[in-house]
């Protein structure tokens, strides 16, 4: 099986970049960050308070999460219900990243990761993919972009959405994401060394998307 490891701060477009990748290899595509979004959800819903390690380990103790494929496509499911819908706003956004930190929150997720690498080829997409969850992964890349386009294009999507956005309160909020990330003590975000370092800051989608294939494409031909 190959293992595609995509790593990154918030924002850097890894989810939509993975998940077009792997339709274009043929690959299951894996979003981490949906599974914490779905650990959130449940703590939203029962009220957990994550700063009471005995609460949080009872409510884990209540959770099934699972990942099922339809026509290519990952479907969240929360103790038996298709969640996908209900794992995107933005009161998910801030207690996923108050529960991605927890050390057993990250074990009670890590070995569903790895079973899914074992069974298929897989492009997953996170912050610590290519150092903790997938290290023999055989592509690592560290995808990037600046603080201010990272930003900004989060504004464009809301906007399209038609949802207000204060550009320079998001800019704010991605720059203090970035080093809670980079500084927490569990499974900090950084780059693998053996990880591909692209930026595309100035990249259009489709740009990024053809830049990652044809480095995915070459790299796995490399192994022969």
């Amino acid at each position: 099986m190959i293992s595609i490891a995509i790593d990154g701060p918030s924002g850097a477009g890894k989810s939509t970049i993975a998940r077009m990748v792997a339709g274009r290899l043929g690959y299951l595509y894996v979003d981490t960050g949906a599974l914490y979004r779905t650990i959130a959800l449940f703590f939203l819903r029962h009220g957990v308070d994550v700063e009471d390690g005995a609460a949080v380990g009872q409510a884990l103790g209540q959770i099934q999460v699972e990942l099922r494929y339809r026509d290519g496509e990952q479907q969240v499911f929360l103790n038996g219900e298709n969640v996908n819908g209900e794992i995107r706003g933005d009161d998910i956004s801030q207690m996923a990243a108050a529960v991605s930190p927890l050390p057993v929150v990250r074990e009670f997720l890590l070995g569903l990761q790895r079973d899914m690498a074992k069974k298929d080829n897989v492009v997953m997409d996170g912050r610590d993919i290519g150092t903790v969850v997938l290290p023999e992964a055989q592509v690592k890349i560290y995808l990037t972009a600046s603080a201010v386009q990272r930003a900004k294009r989060r504004c464009d999507e809301y906007r399209a959405k038609g949802i207000a956005c204060d550009y320079e309160e998001l800019l704010n909020s991605v720059m203090e994401r970035d080093l809670k990330d980079t500084t927490r003590a569990i499974s900090p975000l950084r780059q693998a060394e053996d990880a591909e370092l692209i930026d595309t800051t100035y990249n259009t989608l489709e740009e990024s998307v053809n830049l990652i294939t044809d480095y995915v494409t070459r790299k796995i031909a490399s192994l022969g």
